[in-house]
């Protein structure tokens, strides 16, 4: 049966004045359900009904907060299989992305934000003894530096995790006594409204989280300039990041923006190539390639630089492509066939600039329906190709090589993105040595992996802000002195 959605105002299920638009599922092209489309007023609405339950929801006490988040999280998880069949249906995940990396991810970040509601929020400064003079007597000054909630928070969430990414902004916003309203993804908004059911459930007080979709431009941008709002949250390109980031520079609102990355791995002599391999390859098999934090860009250093494309090319060998539901499936689709079309052109941008093509490069013969793109790898590439310097984001790697240290170096941060970069090598040493100089808001030293209290974020066009852990309760506050003479 198709899923017929309605918006979430106020604590409501409102129909929607914009009618209803297909989530259309990625891996067959069938329609998963209807989500509604929001109309300007609409989404005004709900940021206004945001305002008014912003005052009692920042008063309540945090264990309250911590409360209702907990039973959010055991709420998704009674419902975990459903939810990860609908999270499958509408991205396009296999089944261990859908189950372990977001709707899993999803229900442990509420659970992790229960505790961070509890988290202090206060903290006392060492007194100041000031001398008599022009602003008063001598005294001794005590000051206390807390935190507070910003109020409204627009959260608009990115398509390639439908669980993880939404509850990273709404579960640590809530937490610090923050009152949202979610604009997901258009591709696969359907998992959102199950997360913020599981919310009302829970006793989330009405207004407190709101959620309204559409497929057009205009619901992002009333989300993002009306007034009512104080704070935006938005997860996608750094185009689209760009022109928010405008519109909230007018209204001096807050941004946390979580753009987009083109990672250098850069590969030493040295390195365990099976490690660096094995990482490089999660650009083809986690999601398609569809994660800003890939290691897309791959600079290895020119002694092994042959056995790397050797191995690298026998890796794709080893992935089966195809129907994400299928066991020992490791690539699906990617999100639809503007994107899949977007991803092919690169490819052939990449063979006109003059890239080897090692492996891929042509659309998979089956599955016959879905929009499937076949793992490539783009060997003997240049810092000056399109391929090297552009977000492709898909299951695309290109490779570069480089002699010595500091060429490594300036490579890997000749780039206008910033989100993390990788280094592998034997020598440790030298491994934090080039981290320490590379412009990314994140390293990965011999590894993909991330530490989940570690801040996340970009440097230049990757972002602004950081998140996860205590620094996305710290992302989603104010700092507020108080001083007083003692």
């Amino acid at each position: 049966m198709t899923i017929v959605e309605r918006l979430f105002i106020g604590g409501e299920w409102v129909e929607p004045d914009g009618g209803r638009y297909e989530v259309i599922d990625p891996a067959t092209e069938a329609v998963v359900g209807l989500a509604p489309e929001a109309s300007r007023a609409q989404v005004y609405e709900a940021a206004a009904t945001a305002r008014e339950a912003f005052e009692a929801w920042s008063r309540t006490s945090p264990q309250e907060r911590a409360a209702i988040l907990d039973r959010a999280a055991e709420v998704m998880q009674r419902d975990f299989a459903a939810h990860a069949e609908l999270a499958q249906a509408e991205s396009g995940a296999t089944t261990g992305t859908a189950r372990g990396m977001q709707v899993a991810v999803g229900v442990a970040r509420f659970r992790r934000y229960a505790k961070g509601a509890l988290e202090p929020v206060e903290q006392g400064l060492p007194p100041q003894i000031n001398e008599a003079g022009p602003m008063g007597r001598a005294a001794v000054l005590g000051a206390l530096a807390a935190r507070r909630p910003v109020g409204v928070v627009t959260c608009i969430t990115s398509y390639n995790n439908p669980w993880a990414n939404p509850a990273g902004k709404i579960a640590p916003a809530l937490a610090m006594g923050n009152t949202v309203v979610v604009k997901p993804a258009p591709q696969d908004p359907l998992s959102v409204y199950r997360m913020v059911a599981a919310l009302a459930e829970a006793g989330a007080p009405p207004g407190v989280v709101n959620v309204v979709s559409g497929a057009s431009a205009e619901v992002g941008e009333a989300a993002v300039d009306s007034p009512d709002v104080d704070m935006v949250s938005f997860t996608g390109s750094t185009a689209v990041g760009q022109r928010i980031a405008e519109v909230c520079g007018r209204g001096m609102k807050r941004q946390l923006m979580e753009l987009g990355g083109k990672g250098a791995a850069v590969v030493f002599d040295d390195a365990d190539l099976d490690s660096a391999v094995a990482g490089i390859g999660t650009t083809y098999s986690f999601y398609s390639g569809q994660i800003c934090t890939a290691p897309t860009r791959v600079i290895v250093q020119r002694g092994v630089y042959e056995e790397l494309v050797t191995r690298l090319t026998q890796y794709i060998g080893h992935l089966r492509v195809g129907d994400p539901r299928a066991q020992g499936t490791v690539v699906g689709p990617v999100i639809s066939a503007a994107h899949r079309d977007r991803v092919e052109s690169y490819v052939e941008l990449g063979r006109k600039e003059g890239a080897r093509v090692v492996a891929g490069g042509a659309r998979p013969s089956a599955p016959e329906r879905g929009f499937y793109v076949a793992p490539t790898l783009l060997a003997d590439c240049t810092a000056d190709m399109r391929v090297v310097r552009e977000e492709i984001f898909g299951p695309v790697v290109v490779v570069v090589p480089f002699d010595e240290e500091d060429e490594g170096v300036a490579l890997a941060n000749d780039s206008d993105y910033g989100l993390i970069d990788y280094v592998w090598s034997g020598d440790s040493a030298r491994a934090f040595r080039v981290a320490r100089q590379l412009r990314a808001g994140g390293v990965g030293v011999n590894t993909v992996g991330r530490n989940m209290e570690a801040p996340f974020g970009g440097f230049k066009k990757s972002g602004v802000g950081r998140d996860v852990g205590s620094y996305a309760l710290h992302a989603y506050s104010e700092l507020q002195a108080i001083v007083w003479a003692g």
